[in-house]
């Protein structure tokens, strides 16, 4: 495994699957968003209002792609290749999944994720199915023990979520709440909450360049977690810091995330 490929995914309601199973002919988008809400409360007790995976349709997909580097010891370096979003803003979900499948086909690589287990691995493969995207390189690859869908190999598929609980033995904690802990740049004016209305304003480049901060917040952490697993040096954490410093400067954005790097 050669690569570290940290995702993370930005969705609105998919009002076609509203549409084929809510019976509101001529509803519009507001009263199709509003229903299934309607929907998930009253499945759930009136308990949780949040759309169900199924339910949800991508509208960005934001990486962090390093190559993974192992000195004698077996310790790991990170050595930044990019730090984007998928596609461009005239991109459909299926091109978005088309290009996040074909890419991880061809470079095998460690999925690096916040709750991706949970929610964003669970969307991009309904979203897959949905539009024919073959993704064998999800299920054929490792063996009984080790491979992408169990839920202990960290080493191919981290969610954070999950490593920094130790599986539910201690309370999930929000990235937000993480970030705070750890002095990091955390979420900047932005939330998950406010997508479906950015979207809606044509905003979608700002959707774009706030799922790269989560991603970026999402790197710090691993970064936070391997150190203290032994898995990286010290000194390799501030190099990996550093590069990501240097990376970030280049592009010219982000600079509100520099001054806690």
């Amino acid at each position: 495994m050669q690569n570290l490929f940290i995702f993370d995914i930005e969705t609105i309601p998919d009002l076609n699957a509203a549409k084929n199973m809510l019976d509101l002919p001529g509803a519009t988008p507001a009263e199709l968003r509003e229903a299934l809400v309607k929907y998930h409360l009253d499945i759930t007790d009136q308990k949780n209002s949040f759309l169900r995976q199924v339910f949800h349709q991508i509208v960005v997909i934001s990486f962090l792609e390093a190559e993974i580097i192992r000195d004698a010891s077996g310790q790991e370096f990170y050595r930044l290749i990019d730090i984007r979003s998928g596609g461009d803003l005239q991109s459909s979900e299926a091109d978005l999944v088309k290009g996040f499948s074909s890419h991880l086909k061809k470079n095998f690589s460690r999925l690096v994720s916040f709750n991706g287990r949970g929610f964003d691995l669970p969307v991009l493969k309904y979203a897959a199915m949905k539009h024919g995207v073959e993704t064998s390189w999800l299920y054929k690859r490792g063996d009984k023990w080790n491979n992408y869908g169990q839920r202990y190999s960290l080493d191919w598929h981290c969610d954070l979520a999950e490593a920094f609980s130790d599986f539910g033995a201690s309370a999930r904690v929000k990235m937000s709440e993480l970030c705070a802990a750890f002095g990091l740049p955390g979420k900047l004016g932005v939330d998950g909450s406010q997508v479906t209305q950015m979207f809606d304003e044509g905003r979608l480049q700002e959707i774009r360049d706030y799922c790269e901060t989560d991603v970026i917040n999402t790197y710090l952490l691993y970064l936070i977690y391997q150190h203290h697993t032994g898995t990286i040096s010290h000194d390799s954490l501030l190099r990996c810091r550093e590069e990501l410093r240097s990376i970030l400067t280049k592009k010219g954005k982000f600079e509100e995330m520099l001054r806690y790097l």
